[in-house]
């Protein structure tokens, strides 16, 4: 469904520009997303073998990402090669261009296979901001609060940004992970937050 409306009453942001991103920064703006189609470096993610590939969960200092994730992605079980190089570079990207707009020098990143209904509450996180970006199977849904019908949903590839909890108290933007026990479908969801040692790490 578009997000015409929503974008309408100043809720969220939608363009083919990286730079859209930034706008989450605005007053009264929850959601930014960038509309892309996933690199094609990263097609090979879909024929990966998931009951082999272990999640990734952990702070990383922007400093040291590239050598951090790559022990991470190795240690994870996927594969060494030029197309994991692709999908590190991708998670790097992502990772400092939401720290440079968030204003953080640590992330909490998680990079998970999804097989289940998790999440299945339209919801928000317990925490500042969350970029996300699915890479393999649907992407995550959203509504407007006092909307519930209107169910809109990224594609796979978009990157979006949504304010948190720690940001709105009380917040228009919902999102949650699509439905995907009875479809069989499985999702690769990366997921990145800015990280506090002082506080308590939420998922939402």
């Amino acid at each position: 469904m578009s997000v015409a409306a929503a974008v309408e009453r100043g809720h969220a942001v939608a363009d083919e520009d990286p730079s859209v991103l930034d706008r989450i920064m605005a007053e009264g703006v929850e959601l930014a997303v960038w509309r892309r189609s996933r690199p094609t470096a990263l097609a090979w993610v879909d024929a990966l073998a998931w009951n082999m590939i272990d999640d990734l969960d952990f702070p990383i200092a922007l400093s040291a990402i590239d050598h951090e994730l790559a022990e991470g992605l190795a240690e994870a079980g996927y594969p060494a090669g030029g197309g994991t190089v692709a999908l590190r570079e991708d998670i790097a990207a992502h990772a400092r261009r939401f720290a440079a707009i968030i204003g953080c020098d640590s992330v909490r990143l998680r990079l998970e296979v999804v097989e289940t209904d998790a999440c299945r509450r339209f919801h928000a996180d317990l925490v500042p901001a969350r970029l996300l970006t699915t890479l393999v199977g649907p992407g995550t849904q959203w509504i407007e609060a006092g909307l519930p019908e209107q169910i809109h949903q990224l594609a796979a590839g978009d990157v979006a940004i949504f304010k948190g909890l720690r940001w709105v108290e009380e917040p228009v933007i919902l999102h949650r992970s699509p439905p995907v026990t009875a479809t069989g479908d499985t999702r690769l969801l990366l997921a990145i937050d800015p990280f506090d040692p002082h506080q308590d790490d939420a998922h939402g």
